[in-house]
């Protein structure tokens, strides 16, 4: 009856966490009568310990326990050179985004919230390429960052009066490999959209936060580096949501534009930190490559060993702009409800066709037609709806559609009494049934004299 033993501790050892309840639970389960009585014949505790332990498996008995999700981040086996195996040179961005653990506050002082701090890293050099900060999420913070990428750090860190030399912050192009997770942003249709810009989107299996170290590695060290400084000033500690701790949310006192400021420095010693596990080439050493991440990034991109795009900010926002079928007709080109037009589309617009637009949620002054591989621009033929959002415009239109629907039993009373006054004057008119159609032309001199009026003299000498 051993047979039935083995069979039980796939399941059992999972479901209980004592060996002995396990043991109590296959006796009662399979070792007992009718009446619920144990059988003489039953394998004894160390039976069972024995056949445990030789038919155990750990990553079963892991997964069972705390689910796959669980062991696939803490507990599967992390084989081979890591994020080198698919990063030989710069060039492959890892993007992430965390929630900070810090609370902020507007310039009036009040409480705002957490910001979300989005980033790109190199994998190979460890180098923050870019990052954004700000309260939304979803594709826009993915596209505010991927800006950011190809922006020209000097002066951007000058906007914050921030100085630093082009060597400390060298990124301005745009990797060539993307490698994601499955955040929803990335998996967008509006993100993959960047591929045609020349990228590889990559994304990673879930719960692979190993296989993008360095983009982690970053925010760790963002969060290590201003939390000792901000103690008592929002910032959140490992005893958040514990009962009986005192609420960070009332502590906070800095504004995001005074945080970003901590994140810039924040970033600029990270990318030039010392790095001290990198797998340095003796021509590196020979060449005396500074042994950080900038330095890294330096050394490659001198001698030609990247993959890196020169991209230009409009075509980055264009490309990463939703997308929307359009259709030409007589009126125009109606996108999202709306009628746009643009000169030398006579034909299309007589044609009718249906086309693939590129918009603005937060503008619908213009839109852009995809055509072969160009955008073209379309401005808006409502001009009452300039610089209004798509949403604003669709809410207006439905405000305007509820005021006129409201007057629409008016209209209707208005039409019938209409009709009644119309029928009433035909039901008094004189009609003959031998009208005489002959001499029209002198009768109609005759009307138009009689009906003649001196406009001009009778409004003078009115007044």
């Amino acid at each position: 009856s051993l047979w039935l033993l083995k069979v039980d501790l796939s399941l059992s050892s999972f479901i209980y966490s004592k060996l002995t309840d396990c043991y109590i639970m296959m006796l009662k389960e399979k070792y007992t009568d009718e009446s619920g009585k144990l059988k003489e014949e039953h394998p004894s505790i160390h039976q069972f310990r024995y056949f445990f332990n030789k038919t155990r498996k750990k990553q079963t008995e892991l997964i069972s326990r705390e689910g796959i999700k669980e062991y696939q981040l803490n507990h599967r086996p992390l084989l081979g050179e890591g994020i080198h195996d698919f990063a030989p040179t710069i060039g492959t961005g890892m993007l992430d985004g965390t929630v900070c653990d810090l609370y902020l506050v507007d310039s009036s002082g009040k409480l705002v919230g957490r910001p979300l701090l989005v980033a790109c890293v190199d994998a190979y050099s460890g180098l923050c390429c870019g990052y954004s900060l700000l309260w939304e999420g979803g594709v826009y913070s993915v596209r505010e960052m991927m800006l950011n990428v190809i922006e020209d750090k000097v002066k951007w860190c000058k906007q914050f009066g921030i100085q630093i030399q082009k060597e400390q912050w060298p990124c301005d192009k745009l990797p060539g490999v993307l490698v994601t997770d499955r955040g929803s942003e990335y998996i967008s249709y509006n993100f993959e959209q960047i591929s045609e810009l020349g990228c590889q989107v990559i994304s990673l299996p879930s719960f692979s936060a190993n296989m993008k170290g360095p983009v982690e590695k970053l925010f760790d060290l963002v969060q290590d580096s201003f939390k000792p400084f901000l103690k008592g000033y929002g910032v959140i500690e490992k005893d958040f949501q514990k009962r009986g701790i005192k609420d960070y949310r009332l502590e906070s006192c800095l504004t995001i534009e005074q945080f970003e400021k901590i994140i810039i420095h924040t970033i600029i010693y990270y990318n030039n930190r010392v790095l001290e596990n990198f797998p340095y080439s003796d021509d590196m050493m020979k060449d005396g490559i500074v042994p950080s991440p900038a330095g890294i990034w330096d050394y490659q991109t001198e001698y030609g060993n990247s993959n890196l795009l020169s991209v230009s900010k409009e075509q980055l926002v264009l490309t990463l702009l939703p997308r929307t079928e359009g259709r030409f007709t007589r009126k125009g080109l109606v996108v999202n409800k709306m009628r746009y037009d643009a000169d030398g589309f006579t034909e299309e617009y007589l044609n009718g066709e249906k086309c693939t637009v590129a918009f603005n949620p937060d503008d619908a002054s213009v839109v852009w037609l995809l055509k072969e591989g160009d955008y073209i621009k379309f401005s808006l033929i409502e001009k009452k709806y300039n610089g209004m959002s798509v949403d604003e415009v669709h809410t207006q239109k439905k405000k305007q559609k509820q005021y006129v629907a409201g007057f629409r039993e008016d209209a209707l009373v208005a039409k019938v009494d209409l009709a009644q006054k119309i029928n009433t004057i035909v039901e008094h008119a004189l009609k003959s049934d031998d009208t005489d159609i002959t001499g029209v032309t002198k009768r109609r001199q005759k009307a138009r004299i009689q009906r003649h009026r001196n406009l001009t003299s009778e409004v003078i000498n009115n007044e």
